[in-house]
């Protein structure tokens, strides 16, 4: 069955459908989602709900807008944003052991190995270095332009221009 026909059955609330499109798309979102709140128990819930929300709202889906997939990618990257912006999540990490701190700083300076769960790394490291940095902050880490700014040391349009050209440069490259 093609992805045109499986995504016109989920928004038409086809149980089917919906499974084999979370078999489909699970692990890459697992990965985007994981990549911000570095958290497999809150990875897997967010994932869940994002797929439930993503059912329920199925209808605000338009194929002329973008992909099926890049419209579970956003509604995943921006529920993750939320839960690390939430209250709750920011109390939950005051008593966290040593060794989850150690495994973020470690990975502090390049894209994880989980950023690669949705197969974008290869197209991001052909970048420059400039928008790896950019994009690196706001997709993968989920800065906000404000935190990116102040991160990099540059005003806050140099990350908006920057962060406009790089995804139109990954854009061209990925198609």
């Amino acid at each position: 069955m093609d992805l045109d026909n499986l995504v016109l059955q989920f928004k038409n609330k086809d149980e089917k459908a919906f499974e084999k499109l979370y078999n489909m798309y699970s692990d890459s979102m697992h990965g985007v989602i994981y990549n911000i709140v570095r958290d497999n128990t809150i990875a897997e819930e967010i994932m869940q709900d994002v797929f439930i929300k993503a059912w329920h709202k199925s209808d605000s889906y338009d194929v002329k807008k973008g992909r099926f997939f890049t419209w579970l990618i956003n509604i995943a990257r921006n529920a993750a944003i939320d839960k690390t912006r939430s209250k709750a999540f920011k109390n939950s990490g005051k008593n966290l052991n040593s060794d989850f701190f150690v495994d973020i700083i470690e990975s502090q300076d390049n894209l994880d190995s989980s950023t690669d769960a949705i197969g974008i790394k290869k197209f991001v490291d052909k970048l420059a270095k400039k928008c790896i940095e950019v994009i690196e902050l706001l997709y993968f880490k989920g800065f906000t332009q404000k935190e990116a700014s102040e991160e990099l040391n540059m005003p806050i349009g140099t990350i908006k221009t920057r962060n406009r050209n790089c995804i139109k440069e990954l854009r061209a490259s990925v198609l």
